[in-house]
């Protein structure tokens, strides 16, 4: 017999948190241990229920969400999935150690609905096989990576980087479940002068242009969220539009620019790194170095080892600091990877590689 997954719901809203606990009852693979109409009231209840996986809202009353996950995941690094609406905080969570999001669906559409419960109780399966990030304390050092001892330059400084290099070479990254922090992770790591950019986190419409915004302010490169048509330049970052549209490069006589188009899922997502890397391996060839992230499934796989095969040099972020070891795995496990690094050493993978060409 099959173990369901222990789910625990944290909801101030009695009609919403409600209709999380009817329907994830009705699922055969989870099981719902317990409630809390806030964060307080879970901070007594988790101790002792321990589920595998909570449910959370991100703004409640009294104690934030965001406080909560500080106080919880160090003592009891419990996988979240958050259930919020299009809101900044939820990045700040996701900081804070949570592994993924769903966004609050539309209740006046059925179809809305029924999408957000399964995709929710996708979540929540990937969530439970998912390795919690929890942030250190102030002086402390991050699972899954070594500090950077006082004194030593990071990558963040200076890439002594060719002009070639910086104005033909073109990097691509691809992440998914805990992609979000473990991109910025990288990001934040390069300077200002790298070649241009191009990301595919799976994200919902609406969220990938507050992540932009984010990583704008955080990175010293320049991050904006990919509308059709943008060249891929020196220091700038395009992250892929979540919704019904797949990124491409696309090249001609000026250099690399991204096509955003409608289109069909490819394996289950949209944007999909496998269309994003495939596209690169044809546009780009060994002009090109491609990283794949944390994320749980294949998409990106495929397209990475299409990369390889075209000559650019690929990283694969490796199991001790991914939040899911999954796409990074089956990339590696079919030849797709070059390298595997952790999370904060890919940005020197990247940048030792960038200076021998």
């Amino acid at each position: 017999m099959i173990k369901k997954i222990r789910v625990f719901v944290v909801d101030d809203s009695i009609f919403f948190r409600q209709m999380l606990i009817n329907d994830l009852k009705e699922r055969s693979n989870l099981e719902v241990v317990g409630f809390a109409a806030s964060a307080l009231e879970a901070r007594t209840k988790i101790p002792t229920i321990k589920p595998d996986v909570i449910t959370m809202d991100v703004e409640m009353p009294g104690l934030s969400g965001i406080d909560f996950l500080k106080e919880l995941l160090p003592k009891h690094p419990i996988p979240v999935i958050l259930v919020s609406s299009l809101n900044l905080s939820v990045f700040d969570a996701l900081a804070a150690g949570a592994v993924d999001f769903v966004q609050k669906p539309n209740m006046s559409r059925d179809y809305n609905v029924k999408s957000f419960f399964n995709v929710l109780n996708s979540k929540i399966y990937i969530a439970s096989r998912a390795r919690v990030n929890v942030k250190p304390q102030a002086g402390g050092r991050p699972q899954g990576g070594a500090a950077v001892p006082a004194g030593v330059p990071t990558a963040a400084f200076s890439s002594n980087l060719s002009q070639l290099v910086q104005n033909t070479m073109l990097i691509a990254i691809g992440a998914s479940t805990g992609g979000t922090e473990a991109t910025l992770e990288v990001l934040q790591r390069l300077p200002a002068d790298m070649p241009g950019i191009v990301v595919t986190q799976h994200m919902p419409e609406g969220f990938t242009k507050m992540y932009a915004e984010r990583l704008n302010r955080i990175c010293k490169l320049e991050v904006k969220e990919a509308e059709n048509g943008d060249r891929v330049r020196r220091g700038l970052v395009l992250i892929a539009p979540g919704g019904p549209l797949q990124m491409r490069v696309e090249k001609d006589l000026k250099g690399f620019y991204v096509s955003c188009q409608p289109g069909e899922k490819v394996n289950g997502h949209r944007p999909s790194v496998d269309v994003l890397f495939s596209s690169v391996a044809k546009k780009a060839g060994k002009s090109a170095v491609g990283i794949i992230m944390t994320g749980m499934g294949r998409d990106g796989a495929s397209g990475l080892l299409e990369m390889r095969q075209a000559g650019a040099f690929t990283i694969g972020q490796d199991k001790e600091s991914c939040v899911v070891y999954g796409m990074p795995m089956v990339a590696y496990d079919i030849g797709g990877v070059c390298v595997q690094a952790s999370c904060t050493n890919i940005s020197n993978v990247l940048l030792n590689q960038l200076r021998k060409m």
